[in-house]
């Protein structure tokens, strides 16, 4: 048995056409949807980046402990735990976070890993000279413009890079058995970086000025609608391109006949806001479904279901018990996540509900029909706690004065008996107390333009919350946080 996780990075699937996108040329998702169940309902857990990662590897939600961070000493890793049961593991990959403090523990994890270097920020290509920059708007960091000039051909580009190496993989190893292979591709997260023949897909008015890296903020007043139109546009070209690389997957399924033994998972660690709800990017306002709704298909072997759709709530922790139930490993007593294997061949529901978040915003409940964000009881949004024995931050270690303060707390169920250390935590990122708490009935508002006020629903949305974070040891300060009264044991 094989298995193939293809994992893209903010990747909304209104731009998809499986998604009802009308406009964006991705032929290769339209023909991934004819062979697969196309789930119309996976949400994310913990957020952004890191945090969606480490679910991926532990199966279980971590934004209600930790911000941003690498794996823990503690925590059940997915792709090691395949290895040690004799399922060889490869991981392709240029999504740079991984080589950065806040992630530098996931790669080891497999048998085998490869990265290819350049993506975003990537503290790649040295000069000591500034870079020429074209006229912009949006987001600009140095190291990109530098890292941009050594990807000006298609077949220098990360993307193109990360998957011919993936399609290596296959090709050398589509006659062995037992194997797990990972195509991360950093793309389409910004910038909007992507070869000439993609962008000509999509022409329109260009002022001459660059708009391919919009602000993690709101829509400013420099950003016309013709601009957001414009930026939409680079998006576009930059899905058309994942869809190309995913079809040259498709093509080898085809070719090498690995539908009959390989399970293929495709998706994304979340979603991206364009301009919608007058925000770009995620991570700041709320987590609307155009972020914590993701695209997933999958085809699987066994059950052989393709060309259908998929109602029921799931998320990106079910992924882990999905692999591993797939080749018969047992599953961790800590892994939350549920397999998708009778979910994938008898349509049943999965879960009555669902947490997501990012650390200190939000802590957000869906029953698949109503979506509940919890804001925090005062503005200060506290108390919050960081709890880890891996004391980084994204891109560099915990400051002294916040391991001054640290304290050791008793274990978590789930830490296998190791205290951790705790420290007082700012958010990250998010200031969910300037949008309180929201309540959205996707039925009636699937846009979320009309938060509803309806006591009742709200009653049993934060009784679904508050029994969804006991089975999560949420430390009891996330209840003060939210002014929630913690369960009794």
């Amino acid at each position: 048995m094989k298995a193939i996780l293809v994992l893209f990075d903010s990747m909304a699937r209104r731009f998809l056409p499986p998604y009802g996108n009308d406009w964006v040329q991705a032929p290769a998702f339209t023909r991934l949807a004819q062979r697969a169940v196309t789930f119309d309902k996976c949400f994310v857990g913990s957020m952004p980046c890191m945090p969606a990662r480490r679910e991926l590897h532990t199966g279980r939600y971590n934004f209600l402990h930790r911000a941003w961070g690498p794996l823990e000493p503690f925590d059940d890793s997915m792709p090691e735990i395949l290895g040690q049961n004799g399922i060889y593991t490869h991981l392709v990959t240029d999504h740079y976070h991984y080589w950065e403090d806040g992630g530098a523990t996931y790669h080891g994890r497999y048998t085998t890993y490869e990265f290819v270097r350049g993506q975003e920020g990537d503290h790649w290509k040295g000069h000591v000279a500034d870079p020429e920059v074209p006229p912009h708007i949006g987001e600009s960091l140095r190291q990109d413009w530098i890292n941009r000039q050594y990807m000006r051909r298609e077949q220098d580009q990360s993307q193109t890079k990360v998957f011919d190496l993936g399609l290596h993989f296959i090709e050398t190893n589509k006659d062995q058995d037992n194997w797990f292979l990972q195509i991360e591709c950093f793309d389409p997260h910004p910038p909007f970086f992507a070869p000439q023949r993609f962008r000509d897909l999509y022409p329109g008015p260009n002022d001459g000025v660059l708009f391919d890296w919009p602000h993690y903020a709101p829509r400013c007043d420099e950003e016309t609608d013709e601009r957001v139109q414009q930026c939409r546009r680079e998006y576009a070209a930059l899905v058309s391109m994942c869809s190309y690389s995913l079809g040259r997957v498709l093509d080898a399924m085809d070719q090498h006949d690995l539908w009959k033994d390989t399970l293929l998972i495709v998706t994304t660690d979340h979603g991206f806001l364009l301009g919608e709800h007058g925000w770009w990017a995620f991570v700041k306002p709320p987590f609307y479904d155009d972020v914590a709704v993701k695209p997933l298909f999958i085809w699987d072997p066994r059950s052989r279901r393709q060309n259908e759709r998929n109602p029921h709530v799931v998320q990106t922790h079910d992924l882990p018990a999905t692999l591993l139930e797939y080749f018969n490993v047992q599953r961790p007593a800590d892994m939350q996540g549920i397999p998708l294997k009778d979910t994938l061949a008898q349509n049943t529901p999965v879960r009555e509900a669902g947490l997501f978040g990012v650390f200190g915003g939000h802590v957000n409940c869906t029953d698949g029909r109503y979506v509940y964000m919890r804001g925090p009881a005062t503005p200060e949004n506290r108390p919050l706690r960081n709890y880890t024995l891996m004391p980084t931050h994204m891109r560099g270690f915990f400051r002294p004065e916040e391991i001054k303060s640290a304290r050791l707390e008793k274990p978590f169920p789930f830490t296998k008996g190791q205290p951790l250390l705790s420290m007082a935590a700012q958010p990250f990122m998010a200031d969910p107390a300037k949008f309180g708490t929201l309540l959205f009935d996707l039925q009636t508002d699937p846009e979320q333009q009309h938060p509803i006020h309806e006591p009742a629903i709200e009653a049993r949305m934060t009784a679904l919350l508050v029994r969804l974070m006991k089975e999560n040891n949420a430390p009891p300060e996330q209840f003060e946080r939210l002014g929630l009264t913690p369960p009794k044991d």
